[in-house]
């Protein structure tokens, strides 16, 4: 049997681009690209059996960390199937067949992916669950406070950061931002 597998990831959040000029039997498809819960995946582990082909996209579907894409990888051997990875070009048996070079900069290229998916989608989430992202702004009281002892030339920036709470980067892209907006509206 042929299988594929796929989820939302970064680069195609709507499952439009994965294995879609490929012959599959059966298609599994996550709703979501968060890392947990992901069902679909366990019912395509449990399914899978001995001499089946299952394709996936590229690793970054299959997998969220180094260690889930080795359990699966062991799974894959010990149950003989074979995971062919179309834009990686390769499959479970050809992984082990490259240099330790080509593994080391391949598995730190992929980590990189994983943690760009892991953070994007995480989020995704957080946002449509209303929670704020990032870093909560300086009150514009304080912000103004900070600009007036910075211009006056009175205080040192450890009594500015003592008395606003405000750091020096902090301070600085501020500086920057307002040196940037005065600019805009002069021209």
């Amino acid at each position: 049997m042929k299988y594929g597998y796929i989820r939302p990831i970064v680069s195609d959040q709507q499952c439009t681009q994965q294995v879609n000029e490929l012959v599959i039997d059966t298609l599994f498809k996550e709703t979501h690209g968060l890392a947990r819960k992901r069902t679909e995946l366990e019912h395509l582990l449990m399914t899978v059996q001995k001499d089946d082909e299952l394709f996936i996209q590229n690793i970054a579907v299959l997998a969220d960390s180094l260690q889930q894409l080795l359990d699966i990888l062991r799974l894959a051997e010990r149950d003989q199937f074979t995971i062919h990875f179309v834009d990686e070009q390769i499959t479970n048996q050809t992984i082990q067949k490259a240099s330790l070079l080509q593994s080391a900069t391949f598995f730190a290229d992929l980590q990189s992916k994983f943690l760009s998916h892991s953070s994007t989608f995480s989020l995704q989430a957080a946002k449509q669950q209303g929670k704020s992202i990032g870093r909560p702004r300086k009150t514009d009281d304080n912000l103004q406070l900070a600009f007036a002892m910075y211009d006056s030339k009175s205080y040192t920036l450890y009594d500015i950061k003592e008395t606003t709470g405000i750091s020096k980067s902090t301070l600085y892209r501020y500086l920057d931002d307002r040196a940037t907006s005065l600019s805009d509206g002069k021209e």
